[in-house]
């Protein structure tokens, strides 16, 4: 085993993967933690699965960069998708990450996310009575992709009957950030950007004559910026506005749609845990961090070295890019014991499905709410589900989620 676990780590290569390593990534991330944690591949970027590695990149934003135009020039040229995402908040340094974060934050409030939770209970009891009615359910198009996408919608302030590209969009966008991009997937990112741009242009102009109430609606918020519209408080450019309401979409949909599929399908294959939530329903908050931990939606992070520095017994030189494989590092024995067992009561759990430091997750509190309303509740009305076929995987290693998961609901 550990001569074939060796040869699993020598053969890594991010831009050529199995569909075994597709179907199933977590023994080459164990194969790459134990014999080459820093792993430097075939096109010269460097592949890291421990936590520690992960938690000393993303802390030291001075010898780790996380802006992407020397790494996405090549990758996309000068197309939409390059301007999108080096414009982006999660693409970018401070102080211009900063006071992008600092935007959107203040309209992430604790006090507005709590404000939120009544109409979110609303649209999950709407849909699983709608499943109900149906008898059956296809657990990501009737359930887990539909929560998300009402939730971004609302806090820009979409109106309903303009939401019905906004999934197409986001799936095209990010799937151009997979490491290896065809011809035809950056097409489709490219369109993607160019029509929700479009789109986003004639919201924001719409917004800009009738703003809505900036406690509540994000997007009103980004074109007011803070200050209370004075001349000296923040403001957006209307190139970062206009991408960072992409981004507030993007962030917020595929990642939370694969939490909530990936933490019932995590549940129907491991029934003890399933009935241990079941039987005591205040489980709620660990069993989602432990989803998070366990299958994580978002695997890969990407940052550049700034300067030469040492990391986990290798130097690095400047300009090399740098994949943080959050996947693996969440499975790393040295933090989780027993990582490969699903418990819905692990703690503590300082997993990194957020990220940590300066870029963690902006949305994580209102992901946690999300995925916690939507499970318990699917579970609570559906107790007996489960899997009644085969679940398509995304096909995707950056994001990990289902395409389609059928489902009895017993």
């Amino acid at each position: 085993m550990n001569a074939d676990a060796k040869e699993l780590a020598a053969r890594f290569d991010l831009e050529k993967l199995t569909p075994e390593f597709y179907d199933n990534p977590y023994p080459t991330y164990r194969a790459l933690r134990e014999n080459e944690p820093v792993k430097r591949l075939p096109n010269g970027t460097v592949f890291l699965t421990r936590y520690d590695d992960l938690v000393t990149t993303y802390k030291n934003t001075k010898s780790f960069s996380s802006d992407k135009k020397r790494e996405f020039a090549p990758k996309y040229g000068d197309t939409p998708l390059y301007e999108h995402h080096t414009t982006s908040l999660v693409f970018n340094d401070p102080p211009s990450h900063t006071r992008v974060r600092r935007l959107i934050m203040g309209a992430l409030s604790p006090r507005a996310i709590a404000g939120m939770e009544s109409d979110l209970i609303k649209l999950v009891d709407g849909l699983l009575d709608a499943i109900a009615a149906k008898g059956a359910c296809e657990l990501i198009e009737d359930f887990a992709a539909s929560i998300p996408i009402e939730v971004i919608g609302n806090l820009l302030d979409v109106p309903h009957d303009e939401r019905g590209p906004l999934r197409d969009w986001s799936l095209a966008i990010l799937g151009a950030l997979e490491p290896v991009v065809s011809p035809d997937v950056a097409a489709r990112g490219n369109k993607a950007v160019t029509d929700f741009l479009a789109y986003l242009e004639t919201l924001v102009a719409r917004r800009r004559v009738k703003p809505g109430n900036p406690e509540r609606d994000v997007l009103t918020r980004l074109i007011q910026g803070e200050g209370n519209g004075e001349d000296n408080g923040e403001r957006l450019t209307e190139k970062e506005l206009l991408h960072n309401c992409i981004f507030l979409l993007n962030a917020g949909h595929e990642t939370t749609t694969n939490l909530i599929g990936n933490g019932l399908v995590a549940l129907d294959r491991n029934p003890d845990q399933k009935q241990r939530l079941i039987d005591d329903p205040d489980l709620i908050k660990t069993a989602v961090e432990e989803m998070l931990r366990y299958e994580s939606s978002n695997q890969l992070g990407n940052r550049m070295t700034a300067e030469r520095v040492e990391l986990g017994g290798v130097m690095l030189e400047a300009g090399t890019s740098v994949t943080l494989c959050i996947g693996a590092a969440n499975r790393d024995p040295a933090q989780f014991p027993d990582p490969e067992r699903f418990d819905i009561a692990r703690t503590p759990n300082r997993h990194l499905a957020f990220a940590t430091g300066a870029h963690q997750c902006a949305g994580m509190a209102l992901a946690r709410l999300e995925g916690a309303i939507a499970i318990s509740r699917f579970l609570a009305r559906f107790p007996n589900y489960a899997v009644s076929g085969q679940p398509v995987r995304g096909g995707r290693v950056r994001f990990r989620g289902f395409l389609s998961v059928p489902c009895a609901l017993g």
